[in-house]
């Protein structure tokens, strides 16, 4: 690659932080922007077609509907809640486990967070449970900051273990399942040391930057709890891992670590000794959260609903995961390219908050009127995230789809990927992580980093006596890692809070967890492991 070469196939990355995180543009700005200089690049230097790039850009566009689809019915799904009753029901229930904010950070942000991931992936997380803590009271940037660093380490095994199943299973050619199982206990392993300590990061972030006193001290005070939090999921992940496989993990971990850190909290277990909340804590009272009289169990049930449905409609074993997939409306060969795009309509989680959110009107026994306002509120919301996706996400597509050139090099992931090994030849374990974040920041997907990444980390490894088995788990937890800063997740989750236009400030935020999860995981491997 020749230097301008390299800043081509940089650019996204260069456009999004420059724009975003350096110049604070709104995605809504800065996204198109990021779009023309990608797209430019691609095609004056590394030699894109026109037709190729177009091609892209369609297929960003379906792909785009898809997650506009997914954030609609997150924001219908809370609004038709609100209109019931039902948060503020929700926001006592929590409150009588513990009012201490902290807390409700590792149960709610934390492993609520990571049960979503297991069960669905897609960026329901975020979607689902950064809306839900702006409803409790917290400050919208933080609930969207904390969902976004929480959706990490239980990305390894999300919607059902796609990443590892799917995503090493295809990045490596012939590697067997037992191969891909190793790979994902150690990954847990290397979670045990370094992720267990990021519900303690979140709740520093949570004191540090927006609690009244803005002190890291308050955070470090629920040390102990937050950090039976981080070892209440990862180490039942690491059994499950061992034991079942990659496709539970995640579920059966945070189920674990949501029943421990209740009844810790209930019983006062490791708790910090002084409550901590909110300024704006102090002005709520029990006497105006009961609303509509609404049971706590019956408040509950619409998100439980979401849940059941999520894993029912995803695990193999069971018709209905077929019968969605089989609604899939395919584009292949956009205007005679290679590029194909496949939307799944029924099997979007979004389909299952819209439909959840349908049979919270009879469950709750809502007014048309306030069905009226719901629905109207969540289509208004749109439009800026409508034009941040609609410009993100094609420029992922020109950067993926790259490998289509005149210029006799691969797609500019891989053109990237492999100067980096080379580089980073002498400390290529410390550096593996950052490939695998790279393609979940860009692609937006675990999934799809561990497809394009896994064969590389593999020969790498290989070519310098590594321990292929360390280095793809390396590659899988650099992938969950880019899940924090990812551009295409930063959007969608900011837009269910209404922050559009805060993108850079999010990612501010998240950028450090992510390169202490990256190089802290990457640090161990290269000492004691590869």
């Amino acid at each position: 690659m020749t230097v301008l070469q390299f800043v081509s196939a940089l650019m996204p990355v260069l456009a999004v932080f420059g724009l975003l995180v350096v110049l604070r543009m709104p995605a809504t700005r800065a996204m198109p922007l990021s779009l023309l200089a990608t797209a430019a690049m691609a095609f004056f230097v590394w030699q894109v077609p026109a037709v190729q790039l177009t091609a892209s850009v369609l297929e960003g566009w379906v792909i785009a509907l898809t997650i506009v689809w997914i954030v609609f019915g997150a924001i219908l799904l809370l609004n038709t809640l609100q209109y019931s009753g039902a948060i503020s029901v929700i926001r006592a229930g929590f409150t009588r486990i513990t009012a201490d904010r902290r807390i409700q950070v590792v149960i709610i942000g934390w492993l609520f967070v990571s049960f979503l991931e297991g069960a669905s992936g897609f960026g329901t997380p975020a979607a689902i449970v950064a809306p839900l803590l702006v409803a409790l009271g917290f400050p919208p940037l933080a609930a969207v900051v904390l969902a976004l660093i929480a959706d990490s380490s239980s990305v390894s095994f999300g919607a059902v273990g796609t990443p590892a199943i799917v995503g090493i299973g295809r990045g490596v050619e012939g590697i067997s399942a037992e191969m891909i199982q190793q790979i994902s206990v150690q990954a847990m392993a290397l979670d045990i040391l370094v992720a267990s300590f990021l519900p303690l990061i979140m709740v520093v972030i949570l004191t540090r930057f927006f609690g009244p006193n803005r002190s890291v001290l308050e955070g470090l005070a629920a040390a102990p709890f937050a950090l039976f939090g981080g070892l209440a999921f990862t180490v039942p992940a690491w059994f499950v891992a061992k034991f079942l496989g990659p496709e539970f993990p995640s579920i059966f971990g945070a189920l674990v670590g949501m029943v421990l850190t209740t009844v810790a909290a209930r019983v006062g277990f490791l708790m910090p000794r002084k409550i901590w909340s909110f300024e704006q804590d102090a002005e709520s009272t029990s006497a105006n959260i009961e609303a509509d009289n609404i049971p706590l169990w019956m408040a509950w049930v619409p998100y439980l609903l979401v849940v059941a449905l999520l894993v029912i409609t995803r695990l193999d074993f069971l018709p209905l995961k077929g019968w969605l997939v089989a609604t899939a409306v395919s584009w292949p060969n956009i205007l005679g390219t290679d590029v194909s795009v496949t939307a799944h309509t029924l099997y979007l989680p979004g389909t299952v908050f819209v439909l959840v959110s349908l049979m919270t009107i009879f469950l709750h026994r809502k007014r048309i009127d306030q069905v009226k306002q719901a629905w109207v509120k969540s289509v208004t919301s749109l439009g800026p995230t409508l034009i941040a996706l609609g410009a993100s996400v094609p420029m992922v597509r020109i950067f993926l789809n790259s490998a289509e050139n005149s210029a006799s090099l691969s797609s500019m992931p891989i053109e990237l990927a492999t100067l980096a090994a080379e580089t980073f030849s002498g400390a290529w374990p410390l550096f593996a992580p950052l490939v695998g974040a790279l393609g979940s920041f860009i692609a937006g997907s675990a999934t799809f980093s561990n497809m394009m990444f896994a064969g590389l980390q593999q020969s790498t490894a290989v070519e310098l006596g590594l321990s292929e088995q360390v280095m793809l788990a390396l590659q899988m937890i650099g992938a969950n890692a880019g899940n924090m800063i990812c551009v295409v997740n930063v959007v969608a989750a900011a837009s269910v809070v209404n922050l559009v236009g805060k993108e850079g400030q999010i990612i501010r935020f998240t950028l450090v967890p992510m390169l202490y999860y990256s190089f802290g995981a990457g640090l161990i491997a290269m000492l004691f492991l590869a």
